[in-house]
């Protein structure tokens, strides 16, 4: 998992989380799900000041579920500025945040199923990496 949050760009991974988290969205509270959205939103549109100020307020928040960390990993790839996060929260790399978040799902689903949804994650986080590496390929020509 961390592999994966540090290997892909920062906009990629993020949206690689909120694929994640998405397809946990039945182990999710109606908050997250509002979170996912705005995640959505702002990786289709991230120069939107509109999305801009949403993930902003967002970071405001402190983590305490999986996709307030995937906004947080959104607002710090955003801005990175430590003043417009939760008090006593420090800006990393929005790979940390990604990490965190796609955990904390992942602790929420069963154990029996832990595995399986574990090695999916993975391979869509690796196939999402080969098809950037393709694209930022195909860009260099």
């Amino acid at each position: 998992m961390t592999f994966c949050a540090y290997l892909l760009p920062e906009r990629a991974a993020i949206w690689w989380a909120h694929e994640c988290l998405g397809h946990l969205a039945d182990l999710l509270d109606e908050t997250d799900r509002e979170l996912l959205a705005l995640v959505r939103d702002w990786v289709g549109e991230p120069d939107s000041p509109r999305h801009q100020v949403a993930v902003s307020a967002a970071t405001r928040t402190p983590p305490t579920t999986p996709a307030g960390w995937i906004a947080l990993a959104a607002g710090w790839r955003d801005n990175g500025s430590a003043a417009t996060i939760a008090p006593g929260l420090h800006a990393f790399p929005a790979a940390h945040a990604v990490n965190a978040g796609i955990l904390a799902g992942l602790a929420r689903v069963a154990l029996t199923d832990r595995l399986s949804v574990l090695t999916a994650f993975v391979e869509m986080g690796l196939e999402m990496a080969e098809s950037e590496a393709q694209h930022q390929s195909a860009d260099a020509y």
